[in-house]
């Protein structure tokens, strides 16, 4: 089991650098020399306002606008690449992290279905920014911002097909080439904090990998060591201008995988100080708080996002059905059956809710029923969650629940 998590956790981690947020604009004096020059932009920091408030929409428009005026810059590129991306995988309920810290994605049967659109703009983005770093290299091959903005364009893409193909081993070599550009950068600036958050990232997580999955991902012979991982991730948060809260939500995250969860608190709960509008950042303070074991506190968390979720304007497409299906597992830790089976209907009826994550409120929302004694509503959660169409990782224990009633442990 614990080589198993070990697993589950390393994939992912290797990629896992943005999910919650792109660069953010850092107020440093002394770094303006040692990033790119167009992080520094007016017209860049005013898309990442509204990139933190998760209106993606209006974060797009704004980069579109700097792409314009700046079509020769790869990072131009890499800001509508960022946004692409993580607008879909949150609108596919993939930014909430109990997925990857608590469920064995590696073996799920989840099946994520990405609009062409979508796909062929996110894979003309990402050449696009390869293409371009690639001339410039060749051109001079000190160039610290090229290396740069290839390796980060190389994360995101590496973090899409993780998250939303399941291409492990692809994505796990792109992870890797996202560091060894890092580290090309840093050779040529030791002083390029933003550099240092990639090859953070691959220190802690290959640190946590076993060596013959190592090998089944193509990463055997580099190295991990999980204390200089977090060291590198706490410089790149607190001197990087490009990836600082990058650095801080991925810091987070690996806080959180080693059970070290008063650090991982503290980290978490400095984002949602700065970005109170930003529903990711309050949403994972409450699982934070949950997993620190801490279940009356988190219930009072999740409630105060659904609380400011009801304030016109607060949240920008708050996705509720995270937040009542953490509050419903949460309450189900606490032996409140009643309240868990409750919230888990909460999160199923959802109009913007995944399917996958629908079902799979479904199946606990039986489960929860069952233990209640009511067995026939039990039943009609299960048929929906087992239904022949769309989403099926939740359908086997379905079906299994519609001929023996759910018993717990």
């Amino acid at each position: 089991m614990k080589c198993r998590r070990a697993i589950r956790f390393g994939v992912a981690s290797v990629l896992f650098g943005a999910l919650l947020g792109g660069p953010a604009l850092a107020q440093k004096g002394d770094s303006g020399g040692h990033t790119d020059p167009l992080n520094l932009d007016p017209a860049v920091r005013d898309g990442y306002e509204h990139f933190y408030n998760l209106d993606y929409d209006g974060a797009e428009a704004r980069f579109d606008a700097v792409q314009k005026a700046h079509s020769g810059e790869p990072m131009a590129y890499n800001y509508l690449l960022m946004v692409t991306i993580f607008r879909e995988l949150y609108h596919q309920d993939l930014l909430d992290t109990t997925y990857y810290a608590h469920d064995s994605f590696l073996s799920s049967k989840r099946t994520v279905v990405v609009a062409d659109e979508t796909r062929k703009k996110i894979e003309s983005l990402t050449d696009k920014v390869t293409d371009m770093c690639d001339q410039r290299i060749k051109t001079n091959g000190q160039d610290k911002n090229a290396y740069f903005a290839r390796g980060y364009a190389e994360g995101l893409h590496a973090a899409f097909i993780t998250l939303a193909d399941h291409s492990f081993t692809a994505a796990a070599r792109q992870g890797y080439a996202a560091r060894s550009d890092s580290e090309k950068t840093l050779k040529i600036d030791p002083m390029y904090a933003d550099a240092k958050m990639a090859v953070g990232i691959q220190q802690f997580a290959v640190a946590s990998l076993p060596r013959f999955i190592r090998m089944m991902v193509g990463i055997v012979g580099v190295g991990g060591n999980k204390e200089k991982g977090l060291e590198l991730l706490r410089d790149s948060a607190t001197h990087g201008v490009a990836t600082s809260v990058e650095s801080r939500t991925t810091l987070s995250l690996f806080l959180r995988h080693d059970a070290r969860y008063p650090e991982a608190l503290e980290v978490q709960r400095g984002l949602a100080e700065q970005y109170p509008h930003d529903y990711l950042f309050r949403l994972e303070q409450a699982n934070l708080t949950k997993d620190e074991g801490n279940g009356p506190k988190a219930i009072e968390a999740y409630r105060a996002v659904l609380a400011d979720a009801k304030r016109p304007g607060y949240f920008v497409d708050a996705r509720l059905q995270m937040t009542y299906f953490g509050l419903g597992d949460t309450q189900r830790g606490q032996n409140d059956i009643r309240g868990a089976a409750e919230n888990y209907l909460l999160a199923a009826s959802q109009p913007k809710c995944s399917d996958w994550l629908r079902r799979r409120a479904q199946l606990n929302a039986g489960e929860m029923l069952d233990l209640l004694h009511e067995r026939d509503q039990a039943v009609k959660q299960y048929q929906m969650a087992a239904a022949p169409s769309g989403d099926q990782s939740q359908a086997d224990l379905a079906k299994k629940y519609m001929k023996t009633a759910y018993a717990g442990k």
